[in-house]
């Protein structure tokens, strides 16, 4: 074959590759814009319906009956807070502890397998699912609605999210790493506290954040084990108020008063949501400074 033709074939791939790369990066940058535009929008809208509905009175007065000149969400604010913050103290330390087993000791093990594919099926089940299990379970045991039965529920959403993402993150940490502090002399538990956890740090405070993300909006665990409550209250053996179970059911209702309050709290969930991912990578990036 000749130098020209040689040449020609080499433009005309070049040329193809070309044309393969500019159909492909733009797949990808309308996909990306596809995504971001609903983004976007969902939090255009959630801005601009919750405002309306967002004044002092949300965070200091109880839910209202219906066509009252006054209300807010103040006591499903506080037992969202409550359930939220107990199963995720729950749940996070039980996950962490699974995840390292499966990720230093139990990777090649039949109860690792058997424990991933569990974890899996949570991971991959509805969250009506899980609270039809805690109302069995819980509910029905004790024959009544309870801030507890909602927190266990909370957990049980918490767990998979936690276990799946600690054990990637500590898969993802270099061999030689873990081998170096063997060879210093480190026992296996030292290895792992002071060295794969710490390398993994930051994948794994993630796992909770979107635990927590997803637990703080979670409607249908709630409606079958925690329910509501009209009135404040700090029994968690009673039922307990909480923003997603008053968010269904005021954005549900026909008055305009109860909807107003709904998108508030969906403001307000999002907010929240939002606060925790910046703080954590604030302080993430402080502690890189430092």
């Amino acid at each position: 074959m000749s130098i020209a033709a040689l040449d020609s074939a080499r433009m005309s791939h070049h040329r193809r590759r070309k044309v393969v790369n500019a159909v492909a990066l733009t797949l990808a940058l309308s996909a990306m814009a596809f995504g971001v535009f609903w983004l976007i929008w969902i939090l255009w809208e959630t801005l601009r319906l919750g405002i309306g509905g967002l004044n002092l009175m949300v965070f200091t007065e109880m839910t209202p009956p219906p066509q009252a000149e006054v209300g807010g969400l103040a006591n499903a604010i506080f037992g969202s807070f409550m359930m939220v913050g107990l199963a995720t103290l729950l749940g996070t330390p039980i996950g962490i502890m699974a995840g390292i087993y499966l990720a230093e000791y139990g990777r090649y093990t039949w109860l690792g397998r058997v424990t991933r594919f569990v974890n899996d099926l949570l991971l991959s089940a509805p969250s009506i699912v899980i609270g039809l299990f805690v109302y069995a379970v819980v509910v029905a045991t004790t024959g009544k609605f309870s801030g507890w039965s909602g927190v266990i529920a909370l957990a049980l959403l918490v767990l998979p999210i936690v276990i799946r993402t600690t054990e990637n993150m500590l898969m993802l940490v270099p061999g030689p790493l873990r081998e170096a502090a063997f060879a210093l002399g480190a026992p296996k538990h030292i290895v792992i506290y002071k060295v794969t956890l710490r390398a993994a740090r930051s994948g794994v405070v993630t796992g909770v954040l979107l635990a927590v993300a997803r637990i703080a909006g979670e409607t249908a665990p709630l409606l079958f084990t925690a329910l509501s409550n009209q009135f404040w209250s700090v029994d968690l053996n009673e039922p307990m108020a909480n923003l997603p179970v008053t968010i269904f059911k005021f954005a549900m209702s026909p008055f305009e008063d109860w909807q107003r309050l709904a998108w508030a709290g969906v403001l307000l969930i999002t907010l929240g949501v939002l606060g925790l991912n910046v703080i954590a990578r604030v302080l993430f990036r402080a502690e890189k400074l430092h």
